[in-house]
């Protein structure tokens, strides 16, 4: 693969790659403003790389992603489209949207986990329309001499607008298990995939008289939204995930690029056990390792539950040991 037009690597060390980043392809070309600057809790490198992508990191051999995962998040950067990344669970879906932000520098990524009553709304913003009822009429009763706060104290983005905010740098917002959503979910994403904005009745309705209101993001920061409108700038890297339980409608996958994770091999498992746990554990754990490998010919198993049963046994002795790896490792496709 010839690798120079690569902007996310896999080399797992931080890098500037993301200046390279050639403009975007006219149809997918986003103008909002002013720019805002993003908060220093998006700026700095995301908390959870360590417990997301292994303590030891710098210290295992990387795996390099296979080379059709690079060129599916490359794709998406270029094209500005989000990425469908489908696999079952524990093959590292979530992970790349750390690993991305973490190698491109691109700070604390946004999440939005999915469940059966998520709504569009919620992912947007959240309007709190009682306390500020609340608020007013203890103004009104004369409990409050400086007045009844604006309206912005009670608005807050959720994770979804704070990535539309327009930023200079992509933002990188993980969607995950979409495939848990509401049957309406999907389809009420794509307009606000496809135009990279969306609108606060809210605030439109007092634009006349505050055409500009500071509210909170996801990230805790104060940005001024003008005439209740916010679209993007720079279109955020979306990485939306599915274990497969579900079907999607079509206008979604062709609005975007989709990946499709298989079980890590016994490769990538030894990577990810020295990563998280160091090269000892990934030694001694080996046979716990080939165990998986085979249980996964014929089982649902998740690579966490190695990580569990590597850690653990990691403390016990024979036969002990392999009682709680049994324990642990158990089959994830059948009730019991």
């Amino acid at each position: 693969m010839n690798e120079e037009w690569l902007i996310y690597r896999g080399v797992g060390e931080p890098h500037d790659g993301i200046d390279a980043l050639p403009e975007p392809p006219p149809w997918r070309d986003f103008d909002g403003g002013p720019p805002v600057d993003a908060p220093a809790a998006a700026r700095s490198a995301d908390g959870n790389v360590a417990r997301r992508l292994g303590a030891h990191r710098q210290a295992a051999e990387l795996h390099r992603p296979e080379p059709e995962e690079l060129e599916a998040i490359n794709a998406a950067l270029y094209l500005r489209r989000p990425l469908l990344v489908t696999g079952y669970p524990g093959t590292g879906k979530s992970t790349l949207a750390h690993a991305v932000a973490h190698e491109l520098k691109l700070g604390r990524v946004l999440r939005w986990p999915v469940v059966s009553r998520t709504t569009l709304q919620e992912g947007l913003y959240r309007y709190d329309a009682i306390a500020r009822l609340q608020d007013v009429q203890i103004a009104a009763g004369g409990g409050d001499p400086g007045g009844a706060p604006g309206i912005g104290k009670y608005i807050r983005l959720g994770p979804l607008g704070t990535a539309l905010l327009p930023t200079l740098r992509p933002r990188v917002l993980l969607i995950d298990e979409l495939d848990k959503s509401d049957i309406d979910l999907p389809n009420d994403l794509l307009n606000v995939l496809e135009e990279g904005e969306f609108t606060l009745p809210e605030l439109e309705r007092v634009a006349e008289t505050e055409p500009e209101v500071h509210v909170l993001t996801d990230d805790g920061a104060k940005v001024a939204v003008r005439d209740g409108r916010i679209r993007c700038r720079a279109f955020p890297f979306i990485i939306l995930t599915s274990n497969g339980e579900r079907d999607f409608p079509a206008a979604l996958l062709r609005r975007c690029i989709q990946l499709k994770l298989g079980q890590p091999g016994e490769k990538r498992l030894a990577t990810m056990v020295r990563a998280h746990l160091g090269e000892d554990a990934a030694r001694l754990g080996a046979d716990l390792i080939r165990e998986f490998l085979s249980r996964s010919q014929s089982e649902l198993v998740a690579a966490d539950q190695l990580l569990n049963a590597i850690y653990l046994t990691h403390y016990a002795a024979p036969p002990t040991r392999e009682d709680l790896a049994d324990l642990l490792i158990q089959r994830l496709d059948r009730p019991r």
